[in-house]
C-alpha cells in the first residue's frame, strides 16, 4: 500500500535550499496522513525518515472573462487544493532530485578555477621586468638622431 502513494516532488529554488538541510518537499494526496507518507518515502527511496510536516494549501480563486460578440461571460473558478509534505531525512542521506544541479555547479567551479589560474599566470607574465642588458637603459634617446639630453 505504501508504494502506491503518488509522491510528486516540488522542484524549485526554495525546495533546493531546503534539500541542502535534508528536507524534501512533496505534493501528496489530501487524504494521506504523516505516517503513510513516511512509510512511502522510506519504501520508494530506501532512506530513513526522521519527521514529516504537512500543510494544506487552498486553491486560489480565479476568474476567466470571455467576450464573444455582444455577450460577456464571467466564469469564476478555483485552482485545486494541494497538500504539501516536508520530509526530513537522517544525516548523510539524500534523494536524487537535485543531483544534476549539483553536478553542474561542480563543473562550473572547476571551470572557474581553471580560468582563475590562467589569469594569475598571465598576470605573473606581464608583471615580470625585462632583464637588463648592456645596451638597455643607457639612455632614452640614444642612436643616430637623439643623443643624450
Amino acid at each position: 500500500m505504501s508504494k502506491s502513494i503518488a509522491l510528486k516532488p516540488r522542484l524549485n529554488e526554495k525546495t533546493y535550499a531546503l534539500a541542502e538541510k535534508h528536507v524534501y518537499v512533496f505534493d501528496v494526496d489530501k487524504s494521506v496522513n504523516k505516517h503513510t507518507i513516511a512509510r512511502a518515502v522510506e519504501a520508494q527511496f530506501d532512506v530513513k525518515v526522521l519527521e514529516v510536516n504537512t500543510t494544506n494549501l487552498k486553491g486560489k480563486a480565479k476568474r476567466t472573462i470571455s467576450i464573444t460578440g455582444k455577450r460577456m461571460v464571467n466564469a469564476e473558478g478555483n485552482r485545486s487544493d494541494v497538500k504539501k509534505a516536508y520530509v526530513t531525512l537522517a544525516k548523510g542521506q539524500s534523494l536524487p532530485f537535485f543531483e544534476a544541479v549539483e553536478e553542474e555547479e561542480a563543473k562550473e567551479e572547476k571551470l572557474q578555477e581553471k580560468i582563475d589560474q590562467a589569469a594569475a599566470k598571465q598576470a605573473a607574465k606581464t608583471e615580470k621586468k625585462p632583464r637588463g642588458g648592456l645596451l638597455r637603459g643607457v639612455g632614452k634617446r640614444s642612436g643616430a638622431r637623439g643623443g643624450d639630453k
